[in-house]
């Protein structure tokens, strides 16, 4: 069965945690040199932000790519991205989860709600934002879905629009609600190095 082999996966992997400013931060090392970094809040549970970074052709080590939380800009450091920020009239997307649903936010789109349909393509594996004013076109996949093979629903998907932002939100199914309870409960025995002032005791 699909289910238990990404569970599996996460179990067998290399983990280390660490607590920060009510964040516990996870770091998955797997067996084929992959690396997951995730952050949860603390009291909630909640999955904050999620990254991957692979090793690149010459074995060291490559970017972090964001799957969940806010997406960062790779050419532009702390101070540079103070000064210098991208045309605030670009449309900005990221998922932003809750707990019980996988959630995108699209920040500036002006347009209203009935401009925009929201297809499920269960042979693609993915979902297709149109508007029907041709400005904007956006296809993306769900993951998390794809890690435990399981079928898109279209009775899952819903959409809203507000303050020049759409938001969809696609209902978790039970398979992954129950697979992240329990590793939730697996994550709960790593031993947290906790760190209140940002030096990360792992002795």
């Amino acid at each position: 069965m699909a289910v238990p082999s990404w569970l599996e996966r996460l179990r067998s992997a290399s983990k280390t945690a660490l607590v920060q400013d009510g964040i516990r931060k996870i770091h998955y090392l797997f067996e084929d040199g992959k690396e997951m970094a995730e952050e949860y809040d603390v009291k909630s549970g909640q999955l904050v932000s999620r990254k991957w970074r692979e090793k690149n052709t010459l074995g060291g080590s490559g970017k972090w790519q964001v799957e969940v939380g806010e997406p960062v800009s790779p050419l532009l450091g702390a101070l540079e991205s103070e000064l210098i920020k991208e045309s605030s009239s670009n449309p900005v997307f990221m998922r932003k989860d809750t707990l019980s649903s996988f959630q995108w936010r699209i920040r500036n789109l002006p347009y209203p709600k009935e401009v925009y349909s929201i297809s499920v393509e269960k042979e693609q594996r993915c979902c297709i934002i149109r508007t029907t004013n041709k400005k904007y076109y956006k296809k993306f996949s769900i993951p998390d879905l794809d890690r435990y093979q399981l079928p898109l629903d279209a009775a899952a998907l819903s959409f809203t629009h507000a303050n020049n932002t759409l938001i969809i939100t696609y209902q978790k199914p039970k398979e992954i609600l129950a697979a992240e309870e329990q590793l939730q409960k697996e994550l709960k025995k790593i031993k947290v190095a906790n760190s209140g002032d940002g030096d990360c005791k792992t002795q």
